[in-house]
């Protein structure tokens, strides 16, 4: 990849429990599905694109239905992640978008074209898709790509696998995720920011919390429910 672009893999089908895709499976089948609006500062869709159709569990489902996710988030994946930096990596202190599941149903949804506002990315993909199924993840080599058609023309994939970990850096390279082949099929990830010393959760920008969670209340915490896109690469 002449690109500049690049991303670890950690295999850890070995190491998750037998019914793990199961527990996921259950709690993604509640996800809220609808149409989200572009996200501010970081979507690189065409002008066209003001709405994407797909579905979210959002992080405080996680937490409460995926305990031991939330906890291999903030344990076992944290440490895979501070394994690809050379200065201290830290999950997200603020609970409402550390990690969530992002899910696709059928041909109509796929996820938005955009950059990340965090340094570092772990995606888990919970479900497997052969070659030609769709719901590839793809970046794209030119960084001033501005939608679908753009990223297309340049480009590495990611085929998901399940119990396959990656960890990139998502803010120079727009990426966006395929919509699946076939109408029966799902695709179900689980999205993770994560920060480094030299770039800390402090960067995040105050407009996507914003755009996310709502009008903000003097303590910083949001008065209104999430509403809103995504967080970070695909959170």
């Amino acid at each position: 990849m002449p690109s500049g672009f690049r991303w670890t893999t950690f295999d850890l089908t070995s190491s998750l429990s037998r019914d793990w895709q199961q527990e996921i499976a259950a709690t993604a089948a509640d996800a809220d599905f609808r149409e989200f609006p572009r996200t501010p500062i970081l979507s690189r869709e065409g002008r066209d694109v003001q709405r994407i159709y797909r579905g979210r569990v959002h992080a405080a489902e996680v937490r409460q239905n995926l305990p031991w996710l939330y906890g291999l988030y903030r344990g076992r994946f944290l440490d895979l992640a501070q394994e690809v930096s050379d200065e201290p990596v830290m999950a997200a202190r603020d609970d409402r978008y550390g990690i969530v599941l992002n899910v696709q149903r059928g041909t109509e949804m796929r996820f938005e074209c955009h950059i990340d506002s965090n340094p570092l990315t772990g995606l888990l993909f919970c479900t497997d898709h052969l070659a030609g199924a769709g719901g590839e993840l793809v970046f794209a080599h030119d960084p001033d790509a501005t939608d679908v058609e753009a990223i297309e023309q340049d480009r590495s994939v990611i085929r998901p696998h399940a119990g396959h970990l990656i960890v990139f850096d998502g803010r120079r390279h727009p990426h966006y995720a395929r919509p699946l082949v076939s109408a029966s099929d799902v695709r179900i990830v689980a999205v993770m920011n994560f920060y480094t010393e030299s770039y800390p959760e402090s960067t995040r920008p105050r407009d996507l919390n914003l755009h996310r969670f709502g009008r903000v209340s003097g303590q910083g915490r949001a008065s209104e429910p999430d509403h809103g896109q995504l967080g970070s690469a695909c959170s």
